[in-house]
């Protein structure tokens, strides 16, 4: 049930390394935000509009490996897509790759694989309760039905 990767372009910033010279360990989580929320606007139902019907949708869970250290001035794009959701979860996969010299010839992502990460979230309230969006937001849950 996957859904096909999302690209969103980055450059590494200086203020982004530590004293090695190597992108900062947490900074790859903020890419994974960047890389969601783009995601999730490109598909047509953005945070706000969630937000806007009372759903929240906070991280529970991440899990990232390090294979390769992004460096200042690098260009970097970050993968995203939904791995899987039921009516109260869904979960994320992401990939962090340095950009690829040459053009992508298909739908996997490209470039050398730095990170590769998921985030777990799931579905509550303003009252911070957890809900299930099938009978919350039954049109939600049908979009990603549709587009899974």
């Amino acid at each position: 049930m996957s859904f096909p990767w999302k690209e969103h372009h980055l450059r590494v910033r200086y203020a982004e390394t530590d004293a090695m010279g190597v992108v900062y360990h947490a900074n790859y989580l903020i890419w994974l935000e960047v890389g969601r929320t783009e995601f999730i606007r490109e598909m047509g139902y953005p945070y706000a509009k969630m937000e806007e019907q009372g759903l929240l949708l906070p991280v529970v869970e991440t899990n990232l490996r390090y294979r390769r250290p992004a460096k200042y001035d690098d260009a970097i794009t970050v993968y995203s897509r939904i791995e899987s959701f039921t009516p109260s979860k869904i979960i994320f996969t992401y990939e962090i790759r340095r950009k690829a010299e040459a053009e992508q010839q298909n739908e996997d992502p490209a470039g050398e694989l730095l990170v590769t990460g998921t985030t777990v979230h799931v579905w509550i309230n303003r009252s911070w309760n957890p809900v299930r969006i099938d009978k919350e937001a039954p049109e939600l849950f049908l979009f990603l039905q549709e587009n899974a």
